[in-house]
């Protein structure tokens, strides 16, 4: 369990950027013999293998100092992929016009789990357009995940 996510979520960051890399988000999953800390990140010409060993160097050293996550876990460094991960809400605007799958923390007028087109965000909320046309606001502390659907 982290002891406060915000703060790792800066570290993190901070150490990502300064390697010239961009922290895209972190996943935190709790399990009872070993946690998993997974870090996405990106690059201006993508992420290779050596690009992720790196960064998980990088990181682990700056965890295991900073002694932020309690218990036992695997770091995992990962590229976004084609089906990207979106997190923040400037991510949700960069990615407007692209098709999404949603996943709610709670149901949303019976649902929850959405596909459509992302028109991107109006005020805190992701808006998109399924396929039968219907629009969808979903304020963004709702979501649980979001993901880009890979073109074919």
């Amino acid at each position: 369990m982290y002891r406060d996510p915000q703060k790792v979520k800066r570290l993190l960051a901070v150490a990502v950027e300064g390697m010239g890399y961009e922290l895209v988000g972190v996943e935190f999953h709790a399990r009872p013999d070993r946690s998993l800390l997974r870090v996405y990140i990106d690059g201006e010409k993508g992420i290779t293998l050596d690009d992720c060993q790196r960064v998980s160097h990088q990181l682990g050293g700056v965890l295991d100092v900073e002694d932020l996550i309690v218990g036992r876990y695997t770091l995992e460094i990962s590229s976004p992929g084609l089906d990207r991960p979106l997190f923040e809400p400037q991510h949700f605007i960069r990615f407007a016009g692209s098709e999404v799958r949603v996943q709610l923390r709670e149901l949303l007028e019976g649902r929850r789990k959405l596909v459509g087109r992302l028109l991107g965000m109006r005020e805190d909320d992701v808006v998109i357009v399924d396929g039968a046309g219907r629009e969808w606001r979903v304020p963004l502390e709702r979501i649980e995940k979001a993901r880009l659907v890979p073109e074919l």
